[in-house]
């Protein structure tokens, strides 16, 4: 497993349907080494707090191995590292190999995933699609986010180890899945209902969705 690139981006206004908006989903990949701090990396900065960032959507990863997929689904826009929003563009960390609460090191630093990313409108701005944000959690291919465990420095290049992992354990996958319409499935729900690692705020969500004895 490695990290490709890492990517950040500030603030910025632009135009859509009539409004300004605020967003920072514009990310660049940068060079040399980067500072890893409790919320964000250095030079970067989220927009909306109320929804984004925070200690447990910190940094953003994005499998490289999607890019294939989304220039084949939309080959007009130029995609590269940072495109869809993420601090990280990884190599061998995939949604149905991740598990919520793995510990992973990265150059320095040590995080532990937290969730899947669920896009807001801005996904649309960024690629000029009112469609994008459906299209993106029809794909299933959400990335995920880390809280950072403890403060260090990346740099793209690094190799990424998992320093520690539960057995039976939720997938990132598992968790869009069932946030898609898997709710059948209420073993995996109960499971992730009750797996500490998820923040509560997935776990309540799924324990409305889980059937009483009668039902």
């Amino acid at each position: 497993m490695k990290l490709l690139s890492v990517n950040i981006g500030l603030p910025r206004q632009v135009d859509w349907n009539g409004k300004k908006v605020q967003t920072s989903i514009w990310k660049k990949p940068v060079e040399g080494t980067v500072r890893v701090g409790r919320l964000n990396l250095d030079g970067d900065r989220q927009s909306d707090l109320s929804v984004h960032g925070g200690p447990e959507k910190a940094v953003y990863v994005y499998p490289s191995e999607h890019y294939a997929f989304w220039r084949s689904e939309i080959a007009d826009v130029d995609l590269h590292p940072g495109a869809f929003g993420e601090n990280l563009t990884t190599l061998g960390l995939l949604e149905d190999q991740v598990q919520i609460g793995d510990r992973l090191r990265i150059g320095s630093a040590e995080f532990v995933v937290t969730q899947p990313r669920m896009p807001c409108f801005k996904l649309g701005i960024r690629f000029g699609r009112p469609d994008m944000v459906k299209r993106f959690l029809q794909s299933e291919r959400t990335g995920f986010y880390l809280s950072v465990v403890h403060e260090g420095h990346v740099t793209a290049g690094d190799a990424i180890a998992t320093v520690s992992r539960e057995k039976h354990g939720v997938r990132v996958s598992d968790v869009v899945s069932l946030y898609g319409s898997d709710a059948g499935n209420q073993e995996l729900l109960r499971r992730a209902s009750e797996w500490t690692a998820l923040p509560e705020g997935w776990r309540e969500y799924f324990r409305k969705r889980l059937w009483g004895p009668d039902e």
